[in-house]
């Protein structure tokens, strides 16, 4: 009986607080909120990574950009998805061998990751191509909140990134981190003031603690909840294999039923804490997005998105 009554009264106190958080924790103040996320400035209007993107998505009326960062052997902290430059240049070597001067520039055609068999090709012009320094972009849009992928573990370019967002006093508006804990760990340690995204593992914590009822009473030093929508994966990885459609299609709709939960993301934001969808390109994706309770959507075609806030009620 005792059992039963501890047992009880964990399950009810566990629902009053997943309910009411702020009982317990005093709500996260971000300083912006952002429905509208372009993501690598938008990849499938403007060369990914680009000032060129960056400038056409703002004018477009994006709310955030969504940029990642790589460091060159000069030290220089530039902003590029790829360690790699063979996709984006077609010359094989990383940014790390090369000294920013001589980077070469992106290719005329440039696939879009999220978008599979479909290439954007800009408009011809050289400088439209040229990889873009982190503080060209923070120089150019100092009222813009900024997403910052960290895409290698690399201490100097952490430190590096850190510095430059308290040298144009941009801590509050930009968010930083990686699926990775402990490059995550890292940003966090070096820089606490910046808002943080989730890692994997993280993800994978705030899961164990949402079902076993201990969420409400574990503290969150993270801001930023970016997830994927499990149906884009399929479309995206699909393929026909025997194998993707007897385990990974299992893994992805499992991972759909444990964290597609509304109550999940209504709970975060009751926290202060944001919840951005990744990546999605279509209409229908948009809406599944914010009906599941999304506070932003990160898109490669920042006009469509624009298009479907305008002519829809988001709360």
């Amino acid at each position: 009986m005792l059992l039963y009554t501890l047992v009880g009264g964990y399950m009810l106190t566990s629902m009053v607080f997943f309910k009411y958080p702020t009982l317990l924790h005093k709500k996260k103040q971000v300083k912006f909120l952002c429905q509208h996320i372009s993501h690598r400035g938008g990849a499938g209007e403007g060369y990914e990574n680009t000032m060129y993107a960056f400038k056409r998505a703002v004018a477009v009326g994006t709310q955030m950009l969504e940029l990642d960062c790589h460091l060159t052997k000069d030290g220089e902290v530039i902003v590029s998805h790829d360690h790699n430059l063979f996709r984006s240049t077609g010359t094989n070597k990383s940014i790390s061998e090369m000294n920013y001067k001589d980077l070469p520039l992106l290719k005329p055609r440039l696939p879009i990751d999220f978008d599979p068999d479909v290439e954007y090709i800009g408009p011809g012009k050289e400088e439209d191509r040229r990889f873009a320094l982190l503080k060209e972009v923070f120089e150019a849009f100092p009222n813009i909140p900024i997403n910052i992928d960290i895409k290698v573990n690399d201490d100097q370019l952490i430190t590096k990134v850190s510095n430059l967002i308290k040298e144009y006093n941009r801590e509050e508006y930009t968010v930083w981190g990686n699926f990775s804990d402990e490059i995550t760990q890292k940003c966090y340690k070096t820089n606490p003031n910046i808002n943080l995204l989730f890692s994997m593992k993280r993800v994978t914590l705030l899961l164990v603690f949402l079902y076993t009822g201990l969420l409400p009473f574990i503290p969150l030093k993270e801001t930023h909840l970016e997830i994927f929508l499990p149906s884009i994966y399929l479309r995206y990885k699909g393929g026909s294999s025997p194998t993707f459609l007897s385990l990974e299609k299992i893994i992805i709709r499992s991972i759909s039923i444990l964290l597609m939960r509304p109550c999940l993301f209504n709970h975060l934001r009751a926290r202060g804490i944001h919840v951005y969808f990744w990546v999605l390109n279509k209409e229908e994706e948009f809406k599944k997005a914010f009906d599941l309770g999304a506070t932003g959507v990160m898109t490669d075609y920042p006009t469509k998105l624009k298009l479907f806030l305008n002519n829809c009620s988001v709360k």
